[in-house]
């Protein structure tokens, strides 16, 4: 059995942290693969096999995960836009891609925390403690961020992704153009495809808090211009119907 579980950061990583999160994968698990779907988050993972972390950069599509057994990873989720603030790279570089932690900051950072992480037995309590003080201490390091893209994501959050981006653009003052290669250096995806994957995590929560989905009166809903729309745009984000959402 695969024991997740999530955390919520403290109040000054409240703004930039979806969730800290703990796994632990037994060494008589079953399970062999797990199926992950774009969720418009980065996470930098520590794992026992990989002990200098890695971040999971921005997904355009659902992957499978294999699980080596036995795990302990122990992790941190920034809400979308926030990582920004604590990488020095435009996070479109780390679209679909898994790179080492190593390779993102500083020489020798990754490397440090990492001792003090692995060194000594921790609790996830602890372990998630020592991740918080590293985050606080690069959040006081970083240079400031403006304030445009965050503004359009939280445009795009609100609307569930039903909203053009031409018109958010104008909305707020600039070209679409500048909007984009903005908020694709500071989130990881084009604002399109991230608008893509809020519809269609609203739709996907629609379905299954819904014991008889109406297909066609939920894609029309959920900004789609039709049921085939919505068909088409979980296959390619998730790989699977709508349907295989719905409740049991």
């Amino acid at each position: 059995m695969v024991l997740y579980q999530e955390y919520p950061p403290c109040p000054a990583l409240a703004p930039y942290l979806a969730c800290l999160w703990t796994c632990m994968v037994p060494a008589q698990t079953q399970v062999s693969t797990h199926r992950v779907l774009p969720d418009n988050c980065i996470d930098i993972l520590w794992h026992d096999g990989d002990p200098h972390g890695s971040v999971a950069g921005m997904m355009s599509h659902a992957i499978t995960v294999p699980f080596s057994r036995p795990a302990r990873i122990i992790a941190v989720r920034f809400k979308p836009g926030a990582a920004a603030h604590f990488f020095p790279i435009p996070l479109d570089a780390l679209t679909d891609l898994h790179p080492a932690l190593n390779d993102l900051w500083e020489p020798g950072a990754a490397a440090r925390f990492a001792d003090a992480l692995w060194s000594r037995p921790l609790t996830d309590l602890q372990a998630l403690a020592a991740i918080e003080q590293l985050l606080l201490q690069r959040l006081r390091e970083a240079a400031p961020r403006a304030g445009l893209v965050d503004a359009a994501v939280h445009a795009i959050e609100r609307s569930h992704g039903a909203i053009r981006i031409e018109a958010l653009a104008t909305t707020l003052g600039v070209s679409r153009q500048h909007l984009a290669s903005q908020f694709r250096a500071r989130v990881g995806l084009p604002a399109k495809l991230f608008a893509r994957v809020c519809r269609f995590q609203h739709a996907s929560a629609a379905i299954r808090n819904t014991s008889a989905p109406d297909l066609a009166a939920l894609a029309l809903a959920a900004g789609y211009y039709d049921q085939p729309h919505m068909v088409h745009e979980f296959r390619a984000l998730s790989g699977s119907a709508p349907l295989t959402f719905a409740p049991a």
